[in-house]
């Protein structure tokens, strides 16, 4: 399949490419922990806060090319999740973002890899 055949550009695979590190470094800093331990350690749990601010990024520059790679992805919750992550920090709890980690984002790095390897 060609890239321009689903509108995807280089800079978009790169985005994709960014999708799959930013994961790949989360289930890296999460490895061997409960949620328990993840919420009181500080470090890990910004560290993984920004590695989804990152994906979430990835998604609003995706733009249309995300429903069409992997139209079973919640790209507006996602592009959401962000919005939250950066203007309502605050309001953000430990215990949500571990099970994105745990829940969300095994399928998304899935699809995101089985995207890729379509392009």
């Amino acid at each position: 399949m060609c890239l321009k055949t689903v509108g995807v550009s280089s800079d978009q695979v790169a985005l994709l490419n960014d999708i799959v590190e930013n994961i790949e470094r989360i289930q890296s800093y999460v490895n061997g922990l409960d949620r328990t331990s993840f919420e009181r350690d500080s470090r890990t749990y910004d560290a993984v806060e920004r590695c989804v601010e990152r994906i979430c990024e990835a998604a609003v520059r995706l733009g249309e090319s995300a429903e069409i790679l992997m139209p079973n992805q919640p790209w507006s919750e996602i592009r959401g999740t962000g919005n939250w992550l950066r203007h309502a920090y605050h309001r953000i709890d430990a215990r949500l973002i571990w099970e994105t980690v745990e829940r969300d984002l095994p399928v998304l790095l899935a699809d995101v890899r089985a995207a890729l390897e379509k392009l």
